[in-house]
């Protein structure tokens, strides 16, 4: 079972935190994974986007040509992006964002409001984490307990007090599915 991911935005909504978190909750819950990021010259407001692949396996490439899952934050990801999704694979986006077309027939879409969601919790520095809540609930790969676990993780001790309005992003995210 090997899974490609790309998440994808621009510089400054936490992207490559967010695949840095979803790499590391994979590894906490015990898969084999690579990252790779991609950011242009652009600080804020640039593109970026990363890439995981994950698998119970070793990892075959860190660089794939198509993905399964797309996740992505704005408009000119979702642009970019939709044509890498393989076909069968999903492509999840922020509607906050991103025009909800559907360019292709061969690929599942989910549309969520993540930006607003994170919004509703007081600021758009979460919509990240509400992003990979949606992925979770949607994907079903990685529980949603190890995505805090990452949370942790990644940000250390120095951020611990950022845990509670993270997890209740990741949760927002999570529930927002079911509304969709």
């Amino acid at each position: 079972m090997e899974r490609n991911f790309i998440i994808a935005g621009f510089g400054g909504q936490g992207v490559l935190l967010a695949g840095t978190i979803l790499a590391n909750s994979f590894m906490l819950a015990g898969k084999n994974v690579t990252w790779y990021p991609c950011y242009g010259a652009e600080m804020r407001g640039g593109t970026v986007n990363c890439e995981i692949v994950v698998s119970n396996e070793e990892v075959s490439s860190v660089h794939k040509k198509d993905t399964d899952y797309a996740l992505v934050l704005n408009q000119q990801s979702f642009d970019k992006f939709v044509e890498r999704v393989k076909s069968g694979g999903t492509i999840v986006a922020n509607s906050t964002l991103v025009a909800e077309t559907r360019p292709r027939a061969d690929i599942e879409y989910v549309f969520v409001p993540m930006g607003d969601l994170a919004n509703e919790l007081g600021t758009s520095k979460v919509t990240n984490m509400v992003a990979l809540g949606v992925l979770s609930s949607v994907v079903e790969v990685v529980d949603k307990e190890f995505l805090a676990l990452g949370f942790e993780k990644v940000m250390g001790e120095k951020k611990k007090d950022l845990l509670p309005l993270n997890k209740k992003a990741l949760e927002s995210g999570f529930g927002a599915v079911s509304l969709v």
